[in-house]
């Protein structure tokens, strides 16, 4: 029988391990991928629907080609993989707002709005309409932070890596967050 080198069977199995061996061993990312793909997934198509596998795709594209760059100081790759995956959505949001704003300035005079606010109304289409609003009148950063925490499952230091903000300011964003989606199903709950 045998059995792996010393050396090899040392090594933890984290991801930043394994990330780390992917440098010189491209397959060994296929595990990284097999642990996250269900919840990166998960989160992209439940914020953009059918093309959210896509962006999902293309987080894992993009996190194999930097994963060079990847501090192995974290030994979870999940807070860098939703950073990724969140940077996509917002970038997929925007593009098809500047879509929709280019065709209604075809059609009627264009209504100045900010790209941030176009993404709460994309992803008030896939969502329940209070919920919807609710998140509609957030900023984005702070849409972010509640989702990555909501619906990835991130810890306030995951979602500080993610984001690249201080944990503090994940605090302020979230109470904010928190705060406004409160205030509108109260507001919704009395008419």
């Amino acid at each position: 029988m045998r059995s792996e080198p010393p050396a090899e069977r040392a090594l933890p199995d984290t991801d930043a391990t394994l990330i780390a061996r992917s440098v010189k061993q491209p397959r060994v990312f296929g595990r990284v991928f097999d642990r996250h793909w269900p919840a990166i997934h998960a989160f992209c198509t439940s914020r953009a629907g059918a093309v959210g596998e896509d962006l999902a795709a293309e987080a894992f594209r993009i996190a194999f080609d930097e994963r060079r760059r990847f501090d192995s100081a974290y030994g979870d790759a999940r807070p860098w993989l939703f950073g990724i995956a969140t940077n996509l959505l917002r970038r997929h949001f925007r593009t098809a707002e500047r879509g929709r704003r280019a065709e209604a300035a075809t059609a009627v005079a264009d209504v100045d709005h900010l790209a941030d606010d176009a993404l709460g109304r994309i992803e008030a289409e896939r969502l329940a309409p209070e919920l919807a609003a609710a998140l509609a009148s957030i900023p984005a950063a702070d849409r972010d932070a509640l989702l990555l925490v909501a619906w990835a499952g991130l810890s306030y230091e995951q979602v500080a890596v993610a984001m690249d903000v201080p944990v503090g300011t994940v605090r302020s964003r979230l109470n904010r967050a928190r705060t406004r989606v409160r205030a509108h199903l109260i507001k919704e709950e009395a008419r």
